[in-house]
């Protein structure tokens, strides 16, 4: 099969239309629609139920569609880390992402112990909404990731453990809460004037419910102050805080296990070097 075949059918998938596939593509219809046919013929499957109205996907065609994206994404991130090692001859810079305000402490001692090491090269540092770290990393936008284990899908990578640490309800000082001992996350879910923000899929919709639309720390914490809602975070958050907030542990949230993580066939020495210095620390 084809990238150029994979590339025609999820267009016609995500269209729904031949037409408007074509168009998109900005090639001809009736080449693509004998390319889609030639692909059904291949497969021995049909992956489309035709209509007037245009085209469905059958439940062929639902799963090729999945793999078919995982395939072209790992064509683009092969290409991607071609260029980047290509680039690396000339000590090209490390792409390290993490969650926007997470880990900030972490971070700041691993850039200055890897700064200091013999050899080291630049670190681009991405921060970027929760989520967001895997998919960069899996599609050759970053080289190194700072992940949080139970949160973030850590499959197909490696990665070496930094911290492991219980959750803590940040919420507004001097709200009845705040003098608790601790709270369960059924408590902490559920306290009426405080509802718990709400963060985006990667596709960047929001899941419904009546907490704040969020894309950054600094943000919630802000919302925090101001009494309109509260958020579960790791203890290490509490270096962060400044006045206007208040902690209470978590009796029975899991566990965050931080980790750094990088594709299990990388070469490049600087993401070597930085995994190295963040295993030390």
């Amino acid at each position: 099969m084809e990238t150029r075949e994979l590339r025609y059918f999820v267009a016609v998938a995500e269209e729904s239309h031949v037409g408007r596939a074509a168009e998109r593509l900005g090639i001809a219809q009736p080449p693509l629609s004998r390319a889609i046919a030639q692909l059904e013929r291949r497969l021995g499957a049909q992956l489309f139920t035709r209509t007037p109205q245009g085209m469905t996907l059958t439940s062929a065609g639902e799963t090729l569609l999945r793999e078919g994206r995982a395939a072209l994404a790992a064509v683009e991130a092969a290409e991607r880390r071609t260029r980047r090692a290509v680039a690396a001859a000339g000590r090209a810079p490390v792409v390290l992402t993490a969650k926007a305000g997470a880990s900030s402490e972490l971070m700041a001692k691993l850039l200055d112990a890897y700064a200091a090491e013999p050899g080291a090269v630049d670190v681009d540092v991405v921060l970027s909404p929760p989520g967001h770290q895997a998919l960069m990393l899996r599609d050759g936008r970053a080289d190194v990731a700072i992940l949080h284990r139970p949160f973030d899908d850590l499959s197909g990578f490696d990665v070496e453990q930094l911290l492991v640490e219980e959750q803590v309800l940040i919420l507004p000082a001097g709200h009845p809460l705040s003098s608790a001992t601790s709270l369960t996350v059924e408590e902490a879910s559920s306290v009426p004037d405080l509802p718990l923000p709400r963060w985006p899929h990667l596709d960047g919709s929001y899941p419904d419910g009546p907490g704040p639309e969020l894309r950054d720390l600094t943000q919630v914490l802000q919302l925090v102050r101001l009494g309109r809602t509260a958020i579960m975070l790791p203890d290490s958050a509490r270096a962060n805080l400044r006045d206007g907030l208040a902690v209470v542990p978590l009796s029975d949230a899991p566990q965050v296990t931080t980790v750094i993580a990088w594709p299990p066939h990388s070469t490049s020495p600087g993401v070597a070097g930085l995994v190295r210095t963040a295993t030390r620390l």
